[in-house]
């Protein structure tokens, strides 16, 4: 049994009236937040599950921090899903109770649901935090691409493990500053972006809702670290040319990360070329949190998702389950992982964690990659969605989006595969142009990418959209576009 946030239990320091959390306007020391989160242990102790109305404000910290020292697991809720979701998740976790800003309205499907407002300025016991490491902490729907929305129960250990070694990775410490405006129901905004300072005993500046502006202001005025999605290091990349206090803001950034999904190779490019700094990337999921990433000590190198984390073992397998020993860049295979940082099971569901898993403990992720020589490993897409198979080859997603962003008359780029009776499948490119009145076609985008990757890789069919449709992470919803 170990603590989750030393700097609030005392047992490492004494974090005292050093900023734990902002959101705006709004501070807490780490003494306050010691001391409200202690209140919210001490009313939901007894409690089994406690869902959290997952709001970007203090209270959605304080409550979750509140939580996971009571030893009682939260279920952080979107408070963008609609009345369905929402529901089948409360019927499926079962919550003695809601968490919430004392100010937010609460949907019908919480209406028989006790409510709890958290009052940052209260004060309760003194603040404990030890509860067994393999304890659920947290219970996090996944998106629902294939059927109702999974829980996956995470550990404490995950919690610590995926922390620990993202510090070692990139070398965070209690001195470091970030500033994210990621939402708070999600593992990224939630785990990484308010736990992981928290963990480390530095502080974080939540935006609110995310701008450059916002990001300028932060990191030239103390944050050292920024968090966000490929959406807004796009809309970065976008703001750089005309806005050279963010040039110099992010000029002077220790870490700039991005995750959640493929951060296009073009805006990485950009961003490199105005400011000197890269962004590095990780990848993780619901289900494993942090499996690896880019280390702040090594190169940055766009398009790949860096290295195991410490105490992650990563391989990647053929459809048959055989392990694929070649790192050569080139061989696609699904990504299994296992290690301290998995979840324990799909709540209410033995059927789906056993399928999960492979009989000696390996979590099959359900994404393709390729691991170059030196380890550093590639996603290509998810097997249900981006693995196309045409012409004899398995062929990634992601690599002909990133060589059609490349092109001068694409804004957004999508890759799908459909049916093809002579292919098997045929590839399928979905465009936002940059002209609306003059789009690429179907021709000039596949000599594009045949010149950049190979012949049997050119889109044979081209569509041509307003706007890519996007999940709140920035996460392209493909099944979305074939509807």
């Amino acid at each position: 049994m170990s603590s989750l946030f030393p700097a609030l239990t005392g047992d490492v320091g004494d974090a005292g009236d050093r900023p734990a959390l902002r959101f705006g306007d709004r501070v807490m020391t780490y003494t306050e937040l010691a001391a409200a989160a202690a209140s919210v242990a001490d009313r939901i102790r007894t409690a089994s599950r406690i869902a959290v109305w997952a709001t970007p404000t203090l209270e959605t910290a304080v409550a979750t921090v509140g939580a996971l020292a009571a030893g009682v697991a939260a279920v952080p809720l979107n408070p963008k899903s609609g009345d369905k979701e929402l529901g089948h998740i409360l019927t499926d976790s079962a919550p003695d109770a809601v968490l919430t800003d004392p100010g937010a309205e609460l949907p019908a499907p919480l209406t028989d649901l006790p409510r709890i407002d958290v009052d940052i300025h209260a004060t309760g016991p003194a603040l404990g935090d030890d509860a067994d490491d393999a304890a659920p902490a947290l219970i996090v729907y996944t998106s629902g691409t294939t059927g109702p929305p999974k829980g996956a129960v995470i550990p404490r250990r995950a919690i610590a493990a995926t922390l620990d070694a993202l510090a070692d990775a990139w070398q965070w410490t209690g001195d470091d500053v970030l500033v994210h405006g990621l939402p708070l129901f999600h593992v990224h905004g939630l785990v990484l972006g308010i736990l992981g300072p928290l963990r480390r005993g530095g502080s974080v500046r939540h935006l609110g809702r995310f701008s450059p502006e916002g990001v300028a202001r932060e990191l030239s005025t103390g944050a050292t670290m920024l968090f966000g999605v490929p959406t807004m290091y796009h809309r970065i990349a976008e703001a750089l040319p005309t806005d050279p206090e963010l040039v110099k803001a992010l000029a002077g950034a220790r870490l700039l990360v991005s995750g959640s999904a493929a951060l296009p190779v073009h805006d990485h490019e950009r961003i490199a070329a105005a400011t000197g700094r890269r962004v590095i990337e990780r990848y993780g999921m619901t289900e494993t949190l942090m499996n690896t990433s880019v280390r702040a000590d090594s190169e940055a190198r766009p398009g790949t998702v860096g290295v195991p984390l410490p105490g992650v073992e990563l391989r990647l397998v053929e459809d048959d389950g055989t392990p694929i020993e070649a790192y050569d860049g080139e061989s696609v295979g699904e990504i299994q992982v296992r290690g301290p940082n998995l979840f324990t099971e799909y709540l209410n569901r033995p059927d789906a964690t056993a399928a999960a898993f492979t009989a000696d403990g390996w979590f099959r992720t359900g994404d393709m990659a390729v691991r170059a020589p030196d380890g550093y490993v590639r996603i290509v897409g998810r097997k249900a969605t981006d693995l196309i198979k045409s012409g004899g080859y398995k062929i990634g997603a992601g690599e002909i989006e990133n060589a059609l962003l490349e092109h001068p008359g694409v804004r957004e780029a999508a890759v799908t595969g459909e049916p093809d009776p002579d292919l098997g499948e045929r590839i399928v490119a979905w465009i936002v142009p940059a002209d609306p009145q003059s789009p690429p076609g179907v021709d000039e985008l596949a000599d594009h990418v045949a010149r950049r990757l190979a012949p049997h890789k050119r889109p044979r069919v081209v569509h041509h959209l307003d706007a890519l449709p996007r999940n709140d992470m920035g996460k392209i919803m493909k099944r979305a576009l074939h509807a």
